[in-house]
């Protein structure tokens, strides 16, 4: 397979953090996307300044409302995206937006529980599901260029093996990663047939307002790290749990 095209990208959860660092690298690229959608709750806010500044400054970067935990909005910006492409299709859909709640037992709560589920695991598959015919056509565009993909941020958090109970144990974060692991399992059976892949990609623990300042790893090299994954993806890591560095995690 040659490398995945990245001519139409949509990053969620791009005003900040990883999210914001993917859009702003993928401009940065030597051939940079010509669609490049960036996603956020409120795009007009404080919190996506630098967001808008960066879009200001490129005309391919597309400044879009997308609340995962809405679904109305969700099918809103999937329809406004299709008008913006045209007969072009959508090659890369990155579902980054996330959030993390700590706490254990005896902290945690049903809204911190269903607040993680809904837009940690139910968001990307829905986000999915209202982009699958722009993803579709991206496959079915050309005979050289076929594939399209979809990358959901996973953590190594979610994963059962590597469960550790030394650390902290944020459960509503885990178990909605973990969720999201089996999204992405069942997407990449049922969208393998349309020349889609699907993996989980685990971006390292990163210093951001979300990872905090303790985390080892700049999101300038994580980002780094996932495109360069992004660009060597193939038919073999389809349904596969990576992480920035290409190697494989057990789930």
């Amino acid at each position: 397979m040659q490398a995945l095209p990245m001519r139409s990208v949509l990053v969620t959860g791009a005003n900040r953090g990883l999210g914001l660092e993917l859009v702003r690298q993928l401009e940065e690229a030597e051939r940079p996307p010509r669609y490049l959608f960036a996603g956020c709750r409120d795009p007009e806010s404080p919190r996506a300044l630098d967001l808008r500044n960066l879009a200001k400054r490129f005309s391919n970067i597309k400044v879009l409302k997308l609340d995962v935990d809405d679904y109305g909005n969700i099918q809103e910006c999937a329809d406004q995206i299709g008008k913006i492409l045209e007969n072009n299709g959508l090659n890369l859909l990155i579902n980054n937006a996330g959030v993390y709640f700590g706490g254990d037992l005896s902290e945690v709560t049903p809204e911190t529980m269903m607040k993680s589920y809904r837009t940690n695991a139910v968001g990307p598959m829905m986000v999915t599901k209202a982009l699958l015919p722009a993803l579709q056509r991206a496959a079915q565009l050309s005979d050289e260029l076929k594939k399209a993909a979809v990358i959901n941020m996973s953590s190594s958090l979610g994963s059962m093996e590597l469960f550790d109970n030394k650390n902290e144990i944020p459960l509503a974060y885990r178990i909605s990663k973990a969720a999201l692991n089996m999204v992405t399992k069942c997407l990449a059976n049922e969208l393998k047939p349309h020349g889609i892949l699907c993996i989980s990609l685990h971006p390292g623990w990163v210093k951001t307002e979300m990872g905090g300042e303790k985390a080892p790893l700049s999101k300038e090299e994580s980002v780094r790290g996932i495109l360069k994954v992004l660009s060597m993806l193939s038919d073999k890591d389809n349904g596969s749990f990576l992480d920035w560095r290409g190697q494989r995690l057990p789930w």
